[in-house]
C-alpha cells in the first residue's frame, strides 16, 4: 500500500509539505535547476513522492 502512495502524483503545495519546505522554495529549486524531479503537466508542476525520496537520498538536494 505504501508503494502506491509513494507513486501517486502530488501538486507543488503537497510536495513542499512532504519535503518540509515552502512552495516558494520549491519553485525556486525548479527555476534554478536544482535537479528536483518535477514534471510539468499542463500549467502545473507535479511530483511523485518516490522520485522525491530518491532525490533526497541521492544528496543532490543538499548541493547549493
Amino acid at each position: 500500500m505504501e508503494d502506491k502512495l509513494n507513486d501517486k502524483w502530488i501538486n507543488i503545495e503537497e510536495a513542499a509539505e512532504y519535503l518540509g519546505v515552502k512552495p516558494v522554495t520549491l519553485r525556486g529549486w525548479i527555476r534554478n535547476d536544482k535537479g528536483i524531479p518535477a514534471h510539468k503537466i499542463g500549467k502545473q508542476w507535479k511530483f511523485k513522492c518516490s522520485e522525491l525520496d530518491v532525490w533526497v537520498k541521492s544528496g543532490k538536494s543538499a548541493i547549493e
